[in-house]
């Protein structure tokens, strides 16, 4: 079991997980419905994290990979299988009791989550998946209502772009990894660089567009909060552009950029009350 946990990408798949929990709450759901949404969404994301290691356990035998308990032989690719659609399997389930709209759209962001993983990530297309995941990911909340209704467009929109900026960060620490095993996203035909200055830029348009979907053109109705996110979400992203143009691509870099996200994410969580259509 600790190796299968190992095997899910822990650290995206509670962040995810938290964020869903988090919006569930802002639009108002009732307590149930968060609860079931919570574990639908996290289900899904251990489907995709141990789907992702075991599709790529000779690839990370051949870098070294030690971190990956799969390619270590901690668990077996036949264990790991049945992990991964069992689990895609509840998560698809647990979205039926919320709403038929929620299952189609969680099942199409799965869809392309599991793309990702199966070849879509050596590709120039390898962001698709993440815009259309995170795209959806603020309508999840808002499927799962007793009235079924898409996010708002702007919520979309802002999810779409912070699916761009994870993907463009997360691939960071492992491009030199991937080029010995011919894996060349979109990251890694822009390199390290331009892709930190892409996930910044992307952030910063986030962070607008979340704003100017408040605001609903009266800038004076949006809550102090709001703009204290915003701010600290502006701060840390330009800080952070400032540090790609300036130095060579590192950890810090990394974790600056994560963290913007994060800032993004919590600026549309405050923002729940008006994320639904």
């Amino acid at each position: 079991m600790r190796a299968l946990w190992g095997s899910t990408h822990p650290g995206p798949t509670v962040v995810v997980t938290v964020l869903t929990l988090a919006l569930g709450a802002a639009v108002g759901l009732e307590p149930w419905r968060i609860v079931v949404l919570t574990a639908s969404v996290f289900a899904g994301q251990v489907s995709v994290g141990i789907s992702n290691d075991v599709i790529d356990a000779a690839r990370d035998r051949a870098v070294g990979r030690t971190d990956k308990p799969i390619a270590r032989g901690d668990v077996s690719a036949r264990t790991a299988w049945i992990a991964a659609w069992v689990t895609v399997a509840a998560a698809l389930a647990l979205s039926a009791i919320l709403s038929a709209a929620m299952l189609a759209a969680h099942a199409i962001g799965l869809a392309a989550a599991w793309a990702y993983n199966a070849g879509l990530k050596s590709s120039v297309f390898s962001p698709v998946p993440f815009v259309v995941f995170f795209g959806l990911l603020p309508s999840f909340a808002t499927l799962s209502a007793p009235d079924p209704a898409f996010a708002e467009p702007w919520a979309g929109v802002a999810g779409a772009v912070l699916g761009v900026a994870v993907h463009l960060t997360n691939v960071l620490p492992d491009l030199d990894d991937d080029a010995r095993t011919s894996v060349r996203g979109l990251p890694h035909r822009l390199g390290a660089r331009l892709s930190a200055v892409l996930a910044v830029l992307s952030l910063l348009v986030g962070a607008v567009v979340v704003l100017l979907g408040i605001a609903d053109g009266d800038l004076a109705h949006i809550a102090p909060v709001t703009w204290v996110f915003f701010g600290a979400t502006a701060i840390v992203a330009v800080l952070t552009l400032v540090q790609a143009l300036r130095r060579p691509p590192s950890r810090t870099l990394f974790r600056l950029v994560m963290l913007a996200g994060v800032l993004l994410a919590a600026q549309l969580v405050v923002s729940g009350g008006g994320l639904a259509a």
